[in-house]
């Protein structure tokens, strides 16, 4: 059976840091493209960071992400990462990893937006907190 498994998440400090595990089993995951996403109480899922199976699309952050977030991946052990530095408190909500194999003619940067359209096997997600 095909699983995706988010974690790592927790309660930090606003300049914290984390990083985010996403556990693929049942399925090879180097074939397929990742996004992060996450949904904060009262919003809607949103994108957060994408990494191409290949190096063709390479990597995609959203704007709030930029500079904060590194999406990287271990094709050896099966797994998808999110280093997330310099917490914010808006920063705060379910964090969740979704796969999909995209086809070449999408951008990186709808690469999000694609997955999510696709992906039906949403998970449990990880709790993140920024909070003092």
């Amino acid at each position: 059976q095909a699983l995706l498994v988010e974690s790592g998440g927790g309660l930090v400090q606003p300049g914290g840091s984390l990083r985010l595990s996403c556990a693929a089993s049942g399925f090879d995951l180097d074939y397929y493209d990742v996004g992060w996403y996450r949904q904060a109480p009262g919003k809607e899922r949103e994108g957060v960071a994408f990494i191409s199976s290949s190096s063709v699309r390479g990597t995609y952050y959203v704007d709030s992400a930029k500079g904060r977030f590194t999406i990287s991946r271990d094709n050896g052990r099966n797994m998808v990462y999110l280093q997330m530095n310099n917490l914010k408190p808006e920063d705060t909500a379910v964090y969740y990893c979704a796969t999909a194999l995209l086809g070449p003619s999408i951008p990186a940067d709808q690469a999000l937006g694609a997955i999510a359209d696709w992906y039906k096997s949403w998970g449990q997600g990880t709790q993140v907190t920024v909070s003092s």
